[in-house]
């Protein structure tokens, strides 16, 4: 996600580094240009019009630090904005005081509703809590049938209306509610029926709905692809349901986040999930911060450590963190992730967490992770010594050579991956030494946090 906008930003960025000064000439010119990003990523206009006014009212008023330069002082008041921009901080979910606590998800038809119920209610089980998925989209042809093998993958059980019972909506929410009551389910996630557009019957329905369940979360699901369409579908169903937040699916397959940008600051609501795959397990929650540092190429180690600890013990995870703030990390610790990496989702996805992904991209150029990309990988590590390992820098020529013949691949190949986890730890090391100049304003490029 966001791909073109962070490689546009990259390159505004990299070409104000080394001057020596900020002056308002350099200020207009790289706000012009960020402007342009903006609008090309799909942003609503208004928005970009905002938020280039207030990074351009700091960047020149401010004296730049004599500790960062011009391009580390625009980047902090960027960052700044894009996470307000984003939402701030991010909102914790309205659990009930008395269970259950009800999620009404509602949407147009073909934006993934009865998929995102189904990786909500996974994550549900993931928070310590016992959901009930309800089927109430008795609309779609087969939609309560998809819900049923969905809910089975993620083991979760599903409540559907009563065999030859009556098929209104508004009644088997009531009855699924009072269900999940006697029988001590603590969340119930509700799947509503979709039209192709926003109607008056459709809203009519979800209207009673809200009424029966009084939802703690009624959130919009749409797909982010379709740039400024979902916000307009947004604000449509904000007039009438008072959403609590929205879930943008297919972030994966958006490179421009248009939407993501611009919900927050047209709508007043905030994003809470992203869906960023097929899989079961890939729903995110959206956290501002982590995702403006994504943005700027600075990588998301709170997100690729949360789902490391889901799969490693916690000592190893802190290991792993210790590691890569240290910028040590070397191919000993890789062959142990890419272990792991199957169970985490897609190398593609987990490699852009990395601080300065965008960098390593633009020098070895794209890279198509696949599932035979990383064997190769993983062989070309197996073939190296455990000193080797340990001591990448003591791989020369000679070395390469025998490593690929050992995996069946190229010396290009071995270089590539070398190259790779040379810069890797280069960026993270540029990444510490920006954490200690930037103490004085108390902001930590690794945990994002002021």
């Amino acid at each position: 996600m966001f791909e073109s906008l962070t490689d546009k930003l990259q390159g505004i960025f990299n070409r104000i580094r080394g001057k020596g000064r900020l002056d308002e000439k350099t200020v207009d010119e790289v706000l012009r240009e960020i402007r342009l990003a903006l609008l090309e990523a799909d942003v609503n206009f208004r928005v970009v019009k905002e938020f280039v006014a207030r990074v351009r009212e700091k960047a020149v008023g401010d004296e730049v630090l004599q500790s960062l330069t011009p391009d580390q002082h625009v980047v902090r008041i960027v960052r700044d904005e894009l996470v307000a921009l984003l939402g701030g901080e991010a909102e914790p979910i309205r659990w009930a005081t008395r269970p259950p606590t009800v999620f009404m998800l509602c949407g147009l038809q073909g934006s993934g509703k009865t998929t995102t119920c189904a990786k909500l209610a996974r994550w549900v089980r993931s928070q310590g809590r016992n959901p009930l998925l309800v089927a109430c989209d008795l609309q779609r042809p087969a939609a309560i049938k998809q819900l049923e093998v969905l809910g089975e993958q993620v083991n979760v059980p599903v409540h559907t209306p009563a065999t030859g019972g009556t098929s209104d909506p508004v009644s088997t929410a009531r009855k699924a509610l009072e269900h999940a009551r006697s029988q001590g389910y603590d969340t119930l996630i509700v799947d509503t029926a979709g039209r192709l557009q926003v109607d008056e019957a459709l809203m009519d329905e979800l209207q009673r709905m809200r009424e029966t369940l009084q939802p703690q979360e009624t959130l919009l699901v749409v797909d982010a692809t379709t740039g400024q369409e979902a916000v307009s579908v947004a604000l449509a169903f904000n007039e009438r349901l008072e959403l609590t937040g929205v879930i943008l699916t297919k972030m994966d397959g958006d490179a421009r986040g248009g939407a993501a940008l611009s919900l927050k600051a047209v709508m007043g609501k905030p994003v809470r999930f992203v869906g960023v795959g097929e899989r079961p397990d890939a729903l995110e929650p959206f956290y501002p911060d982590r995702v403006a540092s994504r943005i700027l190429g600075m990588g998301d180690v709170l997100s690729l450590i949360e789902r490391v600890e889901q799969t490693i013990e916690e000592e190893e995870a802190k290991a792993l963190e210790k590691k890569m703030r240290e910028a040590s990390f070397d191919f000993e610790d890789m062959l142990n992730q890419m272990r792991q990496i199957r169970k985490m989702g897609p190398f593609e996805q987990l490699i852009k967490l990395v601080p300065g992904y965008s960098q390593i991209k633009e020098q070895l150029g794209e890279v198509n992770v696949d599932e035979r990309s990383l064997k190769r990988m993983e062989a070309i590590i197996l073939s190296m010594t455990h000193k080797e390992r340990r001591n990448p820098e003591i791989i020369d020529y000679s070395r390469k050579v025998r490593i690929a013949k050992g995996s069946g691949t190229k010396v290009e190949e071995v270089s590539a991956l070398i190259k790779q986890l040379m810069e890797m730890r280069k960026t993270m090391k540029q990444l510490a030494q920006m954490q200690k100049k930037m103490q004085k304003r108390k902001w930590n490029p690794f945990t994002r946090r002021r």
